[in-house]
């Protein structure tokens, strides 16, 4: 249920502040944020509750008097009223990946500015721990929940095709939870990500434009969404060039972890030596923790990045930035990523009945020196 404004005459009782001295420099109450904001009460119940039709320079505006203020709702005394939890869960296949981190903070941010806790879940990939999770739901023991697993999604989607708990006209389906980064359109939940199919195309565009023509790939398990898009960006890249796509030059690994990339690159490496055939003169690999590996696994066997192997990532975490050399990449929007989330995750529990609209981010491709 949508946080009830509190009235002009009400006092502080219903709210707290962040800090004890500043209820009295600035005042806590609804009431009070709004006058300062230049708003209605209505407007600034509409924002802390992801209400989509707020002006996003009066949304702005409203967030900022709130952290100004230290305005926060007391969760007790609402949760008594409402039978809220006001507790959204994050699931997340691997918390060891850097990836996830900075979205998981712009998640936190948004929940916190609206009077929600964030719990972390690990799902590691798990159907079981998915399963648990998704009960926690089921039996209101928290309001929400934000996927950030490929594996999870995946399961959703075999399981809604299997007892149709998603609607069949393609609304949202029935539990109150969003795909962030891994997502199905059809499956009638609310997402956010990004054009996995353009950014790999745009990867691999960049290798082709430094001249090189043996590109290889190093990509994920194919039965999840995004490695079937960044495959076939990749493809797509080197059919409008007219460059064949050897399929000797593409590896699947079965986790994103560096070691798995290290060990791509040296089955992708080895797999013509001693023949007469080329090796791959570039790789594009599709996460940036597979790409540190790439970069490491080639340092190892001998081959020198860029002279010898050029090698592009995807993501830009912090770590890409760090290495020798610096990972040129495909950057996702990871804070946005999060902050999106989150926002329609909460537009979506202050109107269960509304169809809320999947969301895609803009990537860019960042040049550093490895390819």
């Amino acid at each position: 249920m949508p946080i009830q404004p509190q009235r002009e005459g009400e006092t502080a009782a219903a709210v707290t502040t962040g800090a004890p001295g500043r209820e009295a420099a600035r005042g806590g109450s609804i009431a009070a944020v709004a006058r300062r904001a230049g708003v209605s009460v209505a407007t600034v119940s509409r924002v802390l509750n992801g209400h989509a039709n707020v002006r996003p320079a009066t949304r702005e505006r409203v967030l900022a008097e709130i952290e100004t203020s230290g305005y926060r709702v007391n969760e007790l005394a609402r949760n008594l009223r409402t039978a809220e939890s006001r507790l959204l869960l994050t699931m997340v296949p691997d918390f060891g990946n850097p990836f996830y981190a900075e979205i998981v903070r712009g998640i936190d941010s948004v929940a916190r500015q609206h009077g929600y806790f964030m719990l972390l879940c690990d799902t590691g990939a798990d159907a079981g721990r998915e399963r648990s999770y998704f009960d926690l739901l089921r039996r209101h023991r928290a309001d929400g929940a934000i996927c950030l697993d490929p594996a999870t999604v995946q399961h959703a989607n075999q399981q809604a095709s299997r007892d149709g708990s998603a609607a069949a006209d393609g609304q949202n389906a029935a539990l109150p939870w969003v795909a962030c980064c891994e997502f199905d359109p059809a499956m009638g939940v609310p997402y956010v990500g990004i054009d996995n199919f353009g950014a790999a195309r745009d990867a691999v565009r960049h290798l082709i434009s430094r001249g090189r023509r043996r590109i290889g790939l190093i990509n994920s398990d194919d039965h999840y969404l995004y490695a079937q898009q960044r495959r076939d960006g990749y493809l797509a890249a080197l059919a409008e060039s007219g460059i064949e796509a050897h399929e000797a030059w593409r590896v699947n690994v079965n986790s994103l972890d560096y070691d798995a990339g290290a060990q791509g690159a040296e089955q992708l490496m080895q797999r013509r030596r001693g023949s007469s055939a080329p090796v791959p003169d570039a790789i594009f690999a599709v996460s940036d923790t597979l790409a540190v590996g790439v970069v490491n696994g080639l340092r190892a066997t001998g081959w020198a990045v860029p002279d010898d192997v050029a090698v592009v990532g995807f993501d830009d975490i912090a770590l890409a930035a760090q290495i020798d050399p610096p990972l040129t990449t495909i950057a996702q929007p990871m804070r946005e990523l999060g902050e999106t989330a989150a926002r329609l995750l909460l537009r979506r529990l202050a109107d269960p009945q509304a169809s809320v609209a999947g969301v895609l981010l803009p990537h860019r491709l960042v040049v550093r020196q490895s390819g």
